[in-house]
């Protein structure tokens, strides 16, 4: 197995395994605008809309299992992302040699 897969496969690993024991408090944005009173002024309707919302993947009824699902697919849409701009990053940098 190439080293990149290896890696993938930790990340995926972590993912599923961590992502139900993320903290469920607001992160330090929300929180500010919690404690300064002006949170529901950002509430309505949102310019775009997520696949995975609030981190729980949608048609799972067990609360950690969807986090842990969201985790995995979140992990591998970064990977595949990046690995395809590496790839393209690599054709320009062959092509400008």
């Amino acid at each position: 197995m190439k080293g990149k897969y290896k890696v993938l496969l930790l990340a995926l690993i972590v993912a599923a395994l961590l992502s139900p024991f993320a903290s469920s408090h607001p992160d330090g944005l929300e929180r500010v605008a919690e404690d300064k009173g002006f949170l529901e002024k950002s509430e309505g309707k949102p310019n775009v809309t997520s696949p995975i919302p609030d981190y729980i993947f949608p048609g799972i009824k067990n609360e950690s299992v969807a986090t842990a699902v969201a985790g995995i697919a979140g992990t591998l849409f970064t990977f595949g992302v990046m690995y395809g701009v590496a790839r393209l990053a690599g054709k320009k940098k062959a092509g400008n040699s």
